[in-house]
């Protein structure tokens, strides 16, 4: 006989089926949580673009050239918006592109982005899945 059993003799206290059955579904319910947070986890990471801008060319007052490179799942469609920036971080031309599915999961791109001003950057801003 454990301790357990000792005291629980000793103090009248007997583990009730209904208390089993609560602890039971608690169980099932923390493990029904946590692989739900997986499921999300994984799903998320499955769909993860990275961008990074490689190089800008100013080529005049109105047209910007931004280099960049994706890392993005295979098989998948995917968009980037491309911005340029003047002297104070405003935006003076932004654009949108979407890119077929590709095999490749890294790829190198080059995109012309007319501006309303000079712009002293070209960039990146961020790619999706689509």
């Amino acid at each position: 006989m454990t301790t357990q059993d000792v005291l629980d003799d000793r103090y009248g206290h007997t583990p009730s089926p209904r208390r089993r059955w609560t602890i039971s579904v608690a169980i099932v319910v923390v493990v029904a949580v946590v692989a739900v947070i997986a499921w999300i986890a994984v799903a998320n990471a499955a769909n993860t673009v990275e961008a990074r801008t490689t190089a800008y060319r100013v080529v005049d007052e109105r047209t910007v050239v931004v280099n960049f490179q994706v890392t993005a799942p295979t098989g998948r469609g995917l968009a980037c918006a491309i911005e340029a920036q003047d002297e104070q971080h405003g935006i003076v031309g932004w654009k949108v592109v979407e890119y077929e599915a590709s095999d490749e999961p890294g790829r190198a791109f080059s995109e012309t982005l007319p501006t309303v001003g000079r712009a002293t950057t070209g960039l990146v801003n961020s790619c999706w899945v689509t």
